[in-house]
C-alpha cells in the first residue's frame, strides 16, 4: 500500500488521504490500473466524522479499489460551493493523474449523511450552470461514474436534516439558496448510477431522503439500487462495534451489497 496526502484546492484547508495499490512483481494478477472510491464522511457540514473515514476506506481497499478520503471544509467555510468544488477537484485530479494508477472511467463517490449530500451533489450538479459559474467548466472531468449514498441528506423540505442544508447553503429554510440544495429536484438523465441505503428508523435523517431520491432516479431512468433496513439509527458507518458502539451485522450487510453493486457497475474483479 502507498499512502499519500494532497490538497484538492490549495489553500482551502481541505485535504485528501489516498490509499493506493502498488505494483508487485511476484503477483501476476496485480493490476496496472484500479477503480477508485472517493469517501466523503458525514458531520452535518459542521465537522468531518472520523468514524466514516478510514474504517470505510480500508474495506474498499481490501476489495481492490484505490481509495481517497476527502476532509472538506465545514461551518461557514462550507458556503459558496466550497466542499463541492473540493470534491470536484478531487475527482478531476484522480482522473488526470496516471501515476496514481486509477482507471479514469471507473471513479465512484461514497458519502455518509451530509457527506452523502456532498457526494450526491457531485452526482447531480457536476454540470449544473449555477455550480459551474463558481467552479468553471472542466469538460465533465469532475463527473463521477457511480455514487454510493449512505443514510444521505438529499432533500430540502420537511424531511431534510435542517442543520446540514443550513450549513452548506448559508440560508434559512424556504430560502432560494436553501431550496437549491434539494438534490432530488436536480436529478436528470446525466446523473450517475446510484446505490442507496438507509434505515426506516433513522431519527436524524428521515428515510424519505432515500425513498424520494430513488423515485426521482426512477423517473429519470437512472440505474439505481436501494436498500431500506427496518431497524437502526443514524450514523451507523460500517456497523461494527468500533464505528457505531454496538456491532450490527444485519445492517452491516450494506457494505457487501454496495461492493457487489459497484463491482457489477464497473465490471471489476480482482
Amino acid at each position: 500500500m502507498e499512502l499519500l496526502t494532497f490538497e484538492p484546492v490549495p489553500g482551502s484547508g481541505a485535504s485528501v488521504q489516498a490509499y493506493l495499490h502498488t505494483p508487485v512483481w511476484e503477483m501476476s494478477v496485480r493490476r496496472e490500473r484500479y477503480p477508485a472510491v472517493v469517501v466523503c464522511p458525514g458531520g452535518a457540514y459542521a465537522f468531518v466524522s472520523q468514524r466514516e473515514a478510514e474504517p470505510v476506506a480500508l474495506p474498499f481497499f481490501a476489495r481492490g479499489y484505490n481509495v481517497f478520503v476527502l476532509t472538506y471544509t465545514c461551518g461557514e467555510q462550507a458556503r459558496d460551493f466550497a466542499p463541492l468544488i473540493q470534491l470536484s477537484e478531487t475527482v478531476r485530479r484522480i482522473r488526470e493523474t496516471p501515476q496514481w494508477r486509477v482507471d479514469p472511467e471507473h471513479i465512484a463517490v461514497c458519502g455518509f449523511s451530509a457527506g452523502g449530500h456532498l457526494a450526491g451533489s457531485l452526482g447531480v450538479l457536476w454540470n449544473d450552470p449555477e455550480f459551474l459559474r463558481h467552479y468553471g467548466d472542466r469538460s465533465g472531468k469532475n463527473r463521477p461514474d457511480a455514487m454510493l449514498l449512505c443514510y444521505p441528506v438529499l432533500l430540502a423540505n420537511a424531511y431534510t436534516h435542517e442543520e446540514s442544508i443550513r450549513n452548506v447553503s448559508g440560508d434559512v429554510p424556504g430560502g432560494e439558496r436553501y431550496r437549491y440544495f434539494a438534490l432530488d429536484e436536480h436529478v436528470s438523465a446525466s446523473t450517475c448510477p446510484t446505490f442507496l441505503w438507509h434505515t426506516a428508523e433513522d431519527g436524524g435523517v428521515p428515510v424519505e431522503n432515500t425513498l424520494l431520491f430513488a423515485l426521482a432516479l426512477q423517473k429519470a431512468r437512472v440505474p439505481f439500487e436501494a436498500h431500506v433496513f427496518p431497524t437502526g439509527g443514524h450514523g451507523l458507518s460500517t456497523c461494527t462495534a468500533e464505528t457505531c458502539g454496538t456491532a450490527d451485522p444485519y445492517n452491516g450487510r450494506w457494505l457487501g451489497l454496495a461492493m457487489d453493486w459497484l463491482d457489477r457497475q464497473f465490471g471489476f474483479t480482482l
